[in-house]
């Protein structure tokens, strides 16, 4: 951070809130500082997840961005049938999480997940938790409202190939699944994650 030694800055662990520090020590492989005041209390996002099947690098990039900004407290990649990537690097996105968490005031940096196969992942979900199956069969019908869908909860969204008809099903024949419309056009997979996330914050989250 190019940050000599007196400079002022905030820092923020996740657990004790924002402080205002100063750097005591700064070198070329690493440095300290002192918190001094104690600047935000901490604060904890929606018990929202996110799951969404990797797509090409940048656009995957925005997903956990987006993600992040938007206040999920955990992100999911999953690998469906047709998923277009078979491997990601989560240590690259758990610090492209960091960062957007840094850049826009955010007290928690949300765990990105390894990528999981959909079907692994399905067979152990917790009984308490909503699914919200953004499926892309179901554009331009009448999105139910998402009141009856509170934390914890999770959204997924599909790769550009869609679902297979195996996978629509298992998802269809579970309890806690309710299959969400995103308005009358099939949306890309970066969009989809963005329209599906703020419609549960402005319905169930923190943007009340």
């Amino acid at each position: 951070m190019r940050l000599s030694s007196g400079a002022a800055l905030k820092l923020f662990n996740g657990q004790d809130g924002e402080w205002l520090a100063e750097v005591s020590e700064a070198g070329k492989k690493g440095g300290a500082a002192i918190c001094t005041a104690p600047l935000r209390d901490q604060s904890m996002p929606c018990d929202l997840w996110l799951l969404f099947a990797p797509i090409k690098k940048a656009r995957t990039d925005f997903i956990v961005e987006k993600a992040v900004e938007l206040g999920v407290s955990r992100i999911l990649p999953v690998q469906t049938q047709f998923t277009n990537s078979d491997r990601i690097r989560q240590d690259r996105l758990q610090a492209h999480a960091m960062e957007a968490a840094e850049q826009c005031g955010a007290l928690h940096v949300p765990q990105v997940g390894d990528l999981t196969r959909l079907d692994h992942l399905l067979s152990n979900w917790p009984t308490e938790r909503k699914l919200l199956f953004c499926d892309e069969a179901e554009a331009g019908a009448r999105a139910p409202a998402l009141s009856g869908a509170p934390a914890p909860a999770a959204i997924l969204i599909g790769p550009e190939g869609g679902f297979s008809d195996a996978e629509r099903n298992r998802l269809h024949a579970m309890d806690q699944t309710r299959v969400i419309a995103l308005g009358p056009r099939i949306l890309r997979a970066d969009t989809a994650a963005v329209a599906a996330l703020t419609l549960w914050q402005t319905t169930c989250g923190d943007w009340f």
